[in-house]
């Protein structure tokens, strides 16, 4: 967490004239001053004269990313999406030898879920097990800090099934015998938000940070939560849903 403060209080050299937008990003990843830099190197490259500001809280952002729900009156400008460049889904998964065929069947297993605001790693997956009449008690349930972990703990026998996103999981299905056992519905969370300092000068980093993707650079996207493969618009899903 050292790191995390001292980037709260120190400016990139590029905006030291005190002119650059402020792009935040809530996070408490411990990876953040390699992913600072780099944000803040590919903005530069983007046109994008920025301080970038990373911690669990960040102030007088123009632009400021959230995981999980919106702040309240706050409207995003670029939605979290994953690797398919859709919102995000919660899906249970376990290996396909454990033979699950309902939720209801994890009824007093041990199970894995991603701790954190970020709904897509517990909350919706939880009211789906609670629908099927299933309530983990405290030592059946083991709270991971990433997806990746959640899978490993299923995938080493150590739990029975584990809460992942449906994109992120999709290619690690078939090489690793696992299989969905429960996906939900489609949701919001995690965006990019416009502060109180936005003004038109922040339009070229909206920009950049839209162009941003986990494939281009993986340890920019460390401090984001691990199914985030990049960003869109609100306005292209909506276009997108029309068409379907």
């Amino acid at each position: 967490m050292a790191g995390v403060l001292l980037m709260l209080v120190t400016p990139d050299p590029a905006s030291a004239d005190g002119n650059g937008v402020v792009i935040g990003v809530v996070s408490d990843k411990q990876q953040a001053v390699v992913a600072h830099n780099r944000m803040t190197a590919y903005l530069q490259r983007a046109g994008c004269n920025a301080t970038v500001r990373i911690g669990s809280r960040v102030e007088d952002a123009a632009l400021v990313f959230h995981p999980g729900e919106a702040p309240a009156d706050q409207r995003s400008v670029l939605l979290a999406a994953n690797r398919k460049s859709e919102l995000p889904r919660s899906v249970w998964v376990s290996r396909r030898t454990a033979g699950v065929r309902s939720l209801s069947e994890l009824e007093g297993r041990d199970l894995a879920v991603v701790s954190g605001p970020d709904p897509v790693g517990s909350d919706q997956a939880l009211a789906a097990l609670a629908d099927a009449g299933v309530t983990p008690a405290g030592e059946q349930l083991y709270q991971t800090g990433d997806f990746s972990s959640a899978l490993g703990l299923v995938l080493h026998n150590n739990t029975h099934a584990a809460v992942s996103e449906s994109g992120f999981v999709e290619p690690m299905l078939e090489s690793n015998d696992l299989v969905v056992n429960w996906v939900g519905d489609r949701m919001q969370t995690g965006g990019w938000f416009r502060g109180e300092s936005w003004d038109l000068s922040a339009v070229v980093c909206e920009d950049a940070l839209a162009a941003m993707t986990r494939s281009d650079d993986r340890q920019i996207f460390a401090i984001f939560p691990e199914w985030v493969h990049g960003f869109i618009r609100p306005e292209g899903l909506k276009a997108e849903e029309g068409s379907k």
